[in-house]
């Protein structure tokens, strides 16, 4: 135990480097030893003794015959002594090659069958691995020139196949390591990369310190940071929320005042409507630095009875407001952000336009809600900055507008929370007025029917 234990933290200090390193100098020690039971096997390769003595007779005769005849003989002779099974070619000049495996145990076993043949250094290699099998040597003549021989020897397949597996084996054994080494690198990083999506979320999930040492030094820093960035945002936040209850309090009181103020009517009434401003102004505030209420678990809720409901209420105080589409349809969604986001749609339509259209419907997999006014609509190149908190469109949608710019930001920040996209387009075919569309995903089926 204490020796697993050793071994475990003496790999966590191995870095990339050293880990690279470390299988380089493996590769390396399996390339020298494979070689090395290489030669040493090529080395004490044997054949039959009648197979051996069989080369040797041949090369006895063949040597006696060249040397008997005048050179310019000697390439059509080597071609008549030659047959199938142990080939002869003549070289006027020739020099031993030491590039090939050399075969020591066989040399010797055709010197004792020949003795005569030492004179001429013959020597044995298996050179050629597209001719498995195949035993390949060379002697000099008397006069300088050469022998050149080949022959067939069924235990030589052997030796071929170990100089197959020194030349593929390190290959696949290098890429195992490969794979194992960046296997082990980037699982702790796939959970960075996995965790980062989640910062400013929620509270912060320490990553386990796993794998090479600048991985592990890594996510100690990513830890560090997350925790930073937790407790900034609560501090941010409830910093917000209590300079917007500590500013209501006094509006109220500032409200009540006004009733005893001895004020005409009209004054009173502007006083009472920039207070009314300023409280709504932190309402929105208060309801964006609250955040998107992911810690709010979702539930089964009716997205059409829903969105049925705030139309009622609109038309309830004096508005022009209609509902088109199915009278049910359930879904998993978090049922207070989300009646929030569509009321201020619904709020801002009846603003700009004087009246509001809502239409939810089934569209495949998704619910859509769309919400449409008569309004001046938005300038196409400001349909992306009108997603953005804190930004007023004042030139385009009036500036009596209430609130501090968070509205559509609230409502876009409520949607993104559910797994959905809200969409703004202008009203086409000459007509004015603005088309959200905000589309959820219905993991619930439902059987939809058409209410006009």
């Amino acid at each position: 135990m204490l020796r697993r234990i050793f071994w475990r933290r003496a790999l966590r200090r191995f870095g990339l480097p050293e880990r690279l390193l470390a299988i380089l100098v493996l590769m390396a020690a399996i390339d020298f030893g494979s070689n090395a039971v290489l030669f040493d096997r090529a080395s004490n390769f044997a054949l039959r003794s009648d197979d051996a003595a069989r080369i040797a007779e041949n090369l006895v005769i063949a040597s006696r015959a060249l040397e008997a005849e005048s050179p310019d003989q000697r390439p059509a002779l080597a071609e008549q002594l030659s047959s199938p099974r142990f080939a002869l070619q003549w070289r006027a000049h020739m020099a031993h090659s030491d590039d090939a495996l050399p075969l020591d145990r066989l040399r010797a076993q055709v010197l004792d069958a020949a003795p005569e043949l030492a004179s001429g250094d013959p020597r044995f290699s298996l050179r050629s691995l597209a001719a498995p099998g195949t035993v390949s040597g060379a002697m000099l003549l008397r006069d300088g020139s050469g022998l050149v021989f080949r022959t067939s020897a069924s235990q030589a397949w052997t030796l071929n196949a170990g100089r197959l597996a020194v030349l593929l084996v390190p290959t696949p054994l290098l890429v195992i390591l490969a794979w194992v080494l960046f296997r082990a690198t980037i699982r702790p990083l796939k959970a960075l990369v996995a965790a980062t999506s989640r910062v400013g979320a929620g509270p912060p999930e320490p990553l386990a310190e796993r794998g090479p040492d600048e991985v592990r030094r890594l996510i100690r820093a990513f830890n560090r940071m997350q925790s930073r960035i937790y407790r900034q945002m609560i501090d941010r936040t409830q910093s917000m929320l209590a300079i917007g209850h500590d500013l209501r309090t006094p509006l109220a009181r500032l409200r009540l005042r006004l009733d005893n103020a001895g004020l005409d009517r009209e004054s009173q009434s502007d006083m009472v409507h920039d207070i009314d401003e300023m409280m709504h102004m932190l309402a929105s505030l208060q309801a964006y630095v609250e955040g998107e209420g992911r810690q709010i678990p979702a539930e089964r809720m009716d997205l059409a009875a829903m969105a049925m409901t705030l139309v009622d209420n609109a038309y309830d105080q004096g508005y022009e407001a209609i509902y088109t589409g199915d009278d049910s349809l359930v879904i998993e969604a978090r049922p207070v952000t989300l009646r929030r986001a569509i009321g201020n749609l619904v709020e801002n339509a009846i603003h700009y336009g004087g009246s509001v259209e809502v239409a939810v419907r089934r569209n495949g997999a998704w619910a859509e809600v769309v919400v449409s006014d008569h309004g001046p609509g938005i300038p196409a190149d400001r349909l992306e900055d009108a997603l953005q908190p804190f930004v007023r469109l004042d030139a385009a949608r009036g500036r009596d507008t209430p609130g501090m710019g968070l509205g559509l930001a609230i409502v876009k920040r409520a949607i993104r929370a559910e797994g959905g996209t809200l969409v703004l387009a202008n009203r086409s075919g000459g007509q004015t007025g603005l088309i959200a569309t905000i589309r959820l995903p219905a993991g619930v089926p439902a059987v939809a029917a058409q209410r006009t």
